[in-house]
């Protein structure tokens, strides 16, 4: 039996089809302005259909979130939490909740209801996440100030760390390049990063970024690339 791994971004949806270690099957769907603007329910209903899975991972990087301490325990303010970060619809998205232990933060997020419940339906073991969590979770860090990058098709996501605690995390969704890049210098400004002090990390879709990398170079001294996706090796899916 096979197990289903669904990343969900900003306007697409990739997905591994495993069994054991190994990678079957993966595809990569965008919307763009030649596909159908109902592209990722289309795709998501085909992939579905296949009655072989026995477990389904589902991994969410869609910006609508929120980060609190692990001990923040007003579930009820979720959807209000959020709203400061992203518009919010509350009859159509679900709210969840991921918690990472190991920085002793937790994620609220919303996930899209029909999605949610397309995949309830399988009535199959199924583990839902925030890509934040899973990427926070797969990071040693050290006692400096570090900035972990994880790149993807149109969309960026970071922590910033100091004495190995979690200063920041953010996640944009945009087609320039050059966007996420005045996107995380200002943030660095805002928290008081110098660029000579802190260590950045690259993971993800580095070759389709490499002119955001090539510019971040230009102004740091300290960074290492980590992971490059490649055929059937993905970041956040692996």
């Amino acid at each position: 039996m096979k197990k289903l791994s669904l990343l969900f971004t900003k306007d697409g949806l990739q997905w591994h089809i495993s069994k054991g270690k190994t990678v079957l099957e993966e595809a990569f769907h965008f919307v763009t302005e030649e596909t159908s603007p109902h592209l990722v329910e289309e795709k998501l209903d085909d992939v579905l259909k296949f009655d072989d899975y026995k477990e389904i991972e589902v991994i969410s990087a869609l910006n609508h979130f929120s980060l609190t301490p692990d001990t923040f325990a007003e579930h009820e303010l979720g959807y209000k939490l959020i709203s400061y970060n992203a518009p919010v619809d509350e009859a159509n998205e679900e709210l969840m909740l991921s918690v990472n232990k190991k920085f002793a933060v937790q994620f609220y997020y919303t996930f899209p209801k029909y999605f949610y419940q397309k995949i309830k339906a399988k009535k199959l073991p199924t583990k839902f996440n925030f890509s934040g969590e899973k990427f926070l979770n797969a990071l040693t860090v050290k006692n400096h100030k570090e900035i972990h990058i994880n790149l993807y098709h149109h969309q960026v996501e970071f922590f910033a760390f100091e004495n190995k605690k979690v200063v920041l995390y953010n996640n944009l969704d945009a087609d320039s390049e050059v966007d996420f890049l005045y996107f995380i210098m200002f943030s660095l400004s805002k928290i008081n990063f110098g660029f000579a002090e802190t260590h950045f990390h690259i993971y993800g879709e580095t070759h389709e970024n490499e002119t955001f990398i090539s510019e971040l170079r230009k102004f740091v001294k300290n960074i290492k690339v980590h992971f490059d996706n490649a055929p059937k090796k993905n970041f956040v899916l692996s």
